[in-house]
């Protein structure tokens, strides 16, 4: 290899930029640190391990660092919900009240900040693709506004770290109405943790099993799951947040619970490492597999990854900024559709996937440079519907910035 070469055909002195630009994001006092890999054309061609996974402790970022991936759960229990449709255990268009009761006869506001009192009947069932493209009419207490936010907190607490098991939060879910009818529009939702339950009750088996058995086992991916158990506790970056009113961050980290919990949301809960999720990242690249292991056909990946919004939809703003500008919604993953409209958010081919995760946690597949980014952080913000151009970024401007620099560094160092 020569001297200005890096692998997998990056430049070197260009790719050497990223570790002083983000290390000064944690000098700044903005993140704790961050683990990055970059992967292409077969090899790994950098692993940066900066700041500390545990600042009171003095414990470094390391490869092996245990992480909340929060959101990039939701590609992986589509996998697994697409798996179950190459079985012809489920179709795109099946109502989901055929396996999940709990959701018949819903009814939806007539405004979706009006009171939650103020409803129709539903105009159809909610379809297995409605949950898979965000458009059951579900919502987050963070995607709302208006009354529904809170009756949803009020009613199912907080997204992560609940205690109900999966059948009393789907009753509690399916008695709160829709924000909109079924397939009008992308309203990121807890439709994926309604999906994973639903793949759940298909297979007789709680979601992180058939997850288990069914992605991680074959791929290798021996650090993912639900539940970081005792012996695995020091390997797990803490999850800070900017003190409000100081210039330090605060250990806002959810409390280790001593078995596997009895709610797995499909949603977001996931505890992951950079490597593991490589291999599903490169599973995704390979169009359904990796290393001799495949998971799904070639085309069912194909699908997955083609955006399923209409001009219209992809006209509203998601979470506050005009999203979809150059990016579409497949199933369970964005897409890539005009790079030129889509550089302001950060950096991709036409047709690179992916989907990112509240404490800033985001991945990227890239066909066309037959690469795979991955950029991990623990950074918690207050989540809330104006909180959306903070999402994957962080609430300091040195935060926000990090990832930016982090994908247009490497597209650069292709010559990009």
């Amino acid at each position: 290899m020569d001297g200005d070469q890096a692998g997998g055909g990056f430049v070197e002195a260009a790719l050497a930029q990223i570790p002083p630009a983000l290390q000064a994001v944690i000098d700044a006092g903005d993140l704790s640190g961050f683990v990055t890999l970059v992967w292409r054309k077969g090899e790994v061609a950098q692993v940066l391990t900066l700041g500390q996974r545990d600042i009171e402790a003095g414990l470094p970022m390391t490869r092996d660092t245990l992480f909340r991936i929060a959101s990039m759960t939701k590609p992986v229990t589509s996998v697994a919900a697409l798996m179950l449709w190459e079985e012809g255990k489920l179709k795109l268009d099946d109502p989901i009240v055929k396996w999940l009761p709990e959701f018949a006869d819903m009814r939806v506001l007539k405004e979706a900040a009006g009171p939650v009192d103020d409803t129709y009947p539903s105009p159809r069932e909610i379809t297995v693709e409605d949950l898979m493209t965000h458009r059951a009419g579900l919502a987050y207490a963070f995607t709302s506004i208006g009354p529904i936010g809170q009756l949803y907190e009020d009613t199912l607490g907080p997204p992560l770290g609940g205690t109900m098991t999966p059948d009393e939060w789907l009753k509690r879910l399916g008695s709160l109405p829709l924000s909109y009818p079924p397939g009008e529009r992308f309203h990121y939702s807890h439709a994926t943790e309604v999906l994973g339950y639903l793949v759940a009750r298909i297979e007789g088996k709680p979601l992180g099993r058939v997850l288990k058995d069914r992605i991680f086992a074959p791929l290798g991916m021996g650090d993912t799951d639900f539940w970081c158990p005792p012996e695995k506790r020091g390997r797990m970056a803490k999850l800070y947040r900017a003190k409000p009113g100081s210039d330090t961050l605060e250990d806002v980290s959810f409390p280790h619970v001593d078995s596997q919990p009895a709610l797995e949301p499909g949603g977001g809960g996931l505890i992951s490492t950079a490597d593991d999720y490589l291999k599903f990242a490169r599973m995704m690249l390979g169009k359904g597999e990796v290393d001799g292991v495949r998971l799904l056909k070639a085309s069912t990946v194909e699908m997955m990854t083609q955006n399923r919004l209409t001009d219209a939809q992809r006209q509203i703003p998601f979470m506050g900024i005009p999203f979809w500008l150059g990016q579409g919604f497949g199933l369970g993953v964005s897409v890539i559709t005009d790079p030129e409209k889509q550089a302001w958010m950060g950096a991709g081919s036409a047709g690179a996937f992916g989907w990112p995760g509240a404490f800033g946690t985001w991945w990227q597949a890239d066909p066309a440079e037959d690469m795979v980014m991955i950029y991990l952080i623990q950074n918690s913000m207050p989540l809330g519907p104006e909180a959306a151009a903070e999402l994957a970024t962080g609430q300091r401007m040195g935060g926000r910035v990090a990832l930016p620099i982090f994908q247009k560094t490497v597209y650069a160092a292709l010559g990009k």
